[in-house]
C-alpha cells in the first residue's frame, strides 16, 4: 500500500522517537548528499537517514520500515562503485558511520571484531604493533568501510596472495528485514553446516543490515621488497604477469598502470613513475629475506622477457610507499586531466590480459573515448577508467554503451563481470552475460530466504530490463506513493 503523507509523517516520527531530530534527516539539502556514491551515473536521493549506534537500534529502524513496508539499505563511506549504496527505489538509508569501533584484538588467535563504520585501513594501523594486520586492501582503504567491504566482497592489489574479503571474514552478526537477529560463523573460522557467512560476504546489502564483523588477522611479512619494471606498451606488462607466475613464483601484489594512468599520477603526485613509459608494472615481494634475494633475479629475467625497458627495486619504505601512494591514488589523481570518470572492474582469466587490454583500447576508439587503464594485474582484474565530461549527454551515452562493451568482452574471455566492485545498479542489466533464467532464479530464491518481502536493498543485482546504471524499481508497482 503507497505511503500517503500521513503515513509518512508517521513514518518520519517513529524516527524521530527513536533517535531523536539530531540524528534523523529528512531535508532535501541533507538528503541529495546521499544520492550517488562512487558510481555517479546513477543517483536517486533516499526519503530519510538515520544514525544509529548501536544494534539494538538498527534493530529497531527495520522494525519501523517492516511497519511502514519502507525500504532501507546500509551505507557507510560511500566509495562503492557499482550504485551499491544508492537508495534505488527511495527508503531509508542506515548510515552506518557511528558505528565504527573496533570491539576487541585477540593477538592470539589472529582475529578481530570490529564495527561495520570502521574505515579498513584503521584496522591495520590498530594492529600494526602486534605484528599483525588485515589484508584486503582497496585503493580506497583510507576511506571505505568494512560493512560496505564485506557487502561487495572488496578486494584490492593484495588480492593475489591473500585473496578477497569473503577468504578473511570469520563471522557476522546481521539484522535480518524482519527486525531479528542473526550471528553466523566462528572466531575459529570452522564453518558446521552452510557457510553463512561465505553466502552473506558479496551479497550486496540484500540480504539485511551487517552490524559486527569477525576478521582474520595476517601476521606482517618479515620482509618486503617492491620492484618497478618499465614497458613500452600495456599488452608487453600484461603479459609479463603469466610470465612471472608460471616460474612458480606468487608475488603479494602485481598491480599495472597504462601512460595516460601515470601522466595523472605524475602530474598530481610526482612519485617518482617515468612519464615516457607506455605502462608500468607494480611488483611486491614478502617472504623471508633470502627467498626474495632468490627470487629478484626470476622476477627481473621474466619482465626482460616480455620487453621491460628497466626495472628498479624500491631502495628505502619511503620510496616503496611513494609507488603505492601513486598507484592507490591513481583514480583521484584523473582528476587533474578529466572532468570525471567512470570504471568497470570486469576478470578475465591472467593468460588473457594482454587480449583483454587490446580489446579495451579498440572499444576506446571505437566510441571515441580515452580510457586510462589500472589493473590488479595479479587476479586478471581490470579497472579501465572511461574519461568524460558529465556535462555532454552525448559522450554519456557513447561512456555507457562502452561499459557494456568491456564487460561483454570479458566474459567472452572467459571472464566475469566483477571483481571487487559488486553488481548493483551498474551491472544488474548485463548479468544474463553469465547467468542463465534458471541461474537467476535460483538466486532470487535464497535471496528470498533472507528477504522475502524485497525491501533491504531493493533494485540492485537483479535485471530489470533498463539501461546499465538506469533507475527502473523492482517495487514500483506495490510502493508507487512512497517513490
Amino acid at each position: 500500500m503507497p505511503l500517503d503523507e500521513t503515513h509518512r509523517s508517521a513514518f518520519e516520527s517513529a524516527l524521530r522517537d527513536l533517535f531523536g531530530r539530531e540524528r534523523v534527516e529528512t531535508a532535501y539539502e541533507q538528503r541529495i548528499t546521499y544520492e550517488c556514491d562512487g558510481h555517479t551515473l546513477a543517483r536517486r536521493a533516499p526519503d530519510a537517514i538515520i544514525f544509529p549506534d548501536t544494534t539494538d537500534e538498527v534493530v529497531e529502524a527495520v522494525r519501523i520500515c517492516r511497519r511502514f513496508d519502507v525500504p532501507f539499505l546500509a551505507r557507510g563511506a560511500g566509495t562503492g562503485l557499482s550504485g551499491g549504496a544508492v537508495a534505488a527505489e527511495g527508503g531509508l538509508i542506515i548510515e552506518t558511520a557511528r558505528m565504527n569501533r573496533i570491539l576487541s584484538i585477540d593477538v592470539e588467535n589472529r582475529a578481530a571484531v570490529v564495527q561495520p563504520g570502521l574505515v579498513n585501513l584503521k584496522l591495520s594501523l590498530a594492529t600494526r604493533l602486534e605484528g599483525l594486520f588485515y589484508a584486503p586492501d582497496p585503493s580506497s582503504q583510507g576511506a571505505c568501510t568494512l560493512g560496505g567491504n564485506v557487502a561487495e566482497n572488496s578486494g584490492g592489489p593484495h588480492t593475489l596472495k591473500y585473496g578477497v574479503t569473503t577468504n578473511h571474514v570469520l563471522a557476522l552478526e546481521m539484522v535480518l528485514p524482519d527486525g531479528e537477529r542473526l550471528r553466523c560463523g566462528s572466531m575459529a573460522g570452522e564453518t558446521h553446516g552452510y557457510d553463512l557467512p561465505g553466502v552473506i560476504t558479496g551479497s550486496e546489502g540484500t540480504f539485511g543490515i551487517i552490524t559486527e564483523i569477525t576478521v582474520r588477522l595476517m601476521p606482517l611479512a618479515e620482509s618486503v621488497s617492491t620492484f618497478l619494471a618499465v614497458f613500452d606498451d600495456l599488452e608487453s606488462a600484461s603479459a609479463a604477469v603469466s610470465a612471472v607466475l608460471v616460474r612458480g613464483i606468487v608475488p603479494a601484489a602485481m598491480e599495472i598502470m597504462d601512460q595516460l594512468a601515470v601522466e595523472a599520477v605524475e602530474s598530481h603526485l610526482s612519485v617518482g613513475f617515468p612519464t615516457d613509459a607506455g605502462a608500468v608494472l607494480l611488483i611486491e615481494l614478502e617472504g623471508s629475506g633470502d627467498e626474495l634475494t632468490a627470487q629478484q633475479p626470476e622476477i627481473e629475467r621474466a619482465c626482460r622477457e616480455q620487453g621491460a625497458c628497466s626495472m628498479r627495486k624500491a631502495a628505502d619504505e619511503r620510496e616503496r610507499q611513494a609507488l603505492w601512494r601513486g598507484r592507490k591514488l591513481a583514480l583521484g589523481a584523473l582528476g587533474k586531466i578529466a572532468k570525471a570518470y567512470y570504471t568497470h572492474d570486469g576478470v578475465v582469466p591472467r593468460s588473457r590480459l594482454p587480449e583483454a587490454v587490446r580489446t579495451v583500447r579498440q572499444i576506446g576508439e571505437r566510441h571515441r573515448l580515452r580510457i586510462a587503464n589500472v589493473c590488479h594485474a595479479g587476479d586478471g582484474n581490470l579497472h579501465p577508467l572511461i574519461l568524460y565530461d558529465p556535462a555532454d549527454s552525448g559522450e554519456i551515452e557513447r561512456v555507457r554503451a562502452a561499459g557494456a562493451d568491456i564487460l561483454s568482452a570479458c566474459t567472452e574471455l572467459g571472464g566475469a563481470l566483477s571483481g571487487e566492485h559488486g553488481i548493483g545498479m551498474e551491472k544488474r542489466d548485463l548479468i544474463r552475460l553469465m547467468f542463465d533464467d534458471d541461474d537467476l532464479d535460483q538466486m532470487r530464491r535464497l535471496r528470498e530466504v533472507f528477504d522475502p518481502e524485497l525491501r533491504s536493498n531493493p533494485g540492485k543485482v537483479f535485471p530489470t530490463g533498463g539501461r546499465c546504471g538506469d533507475l527502473v524499481p523492482a517495487r514500483a508497482a506495490r510502493i508507487g506513493g512512497w517513490l
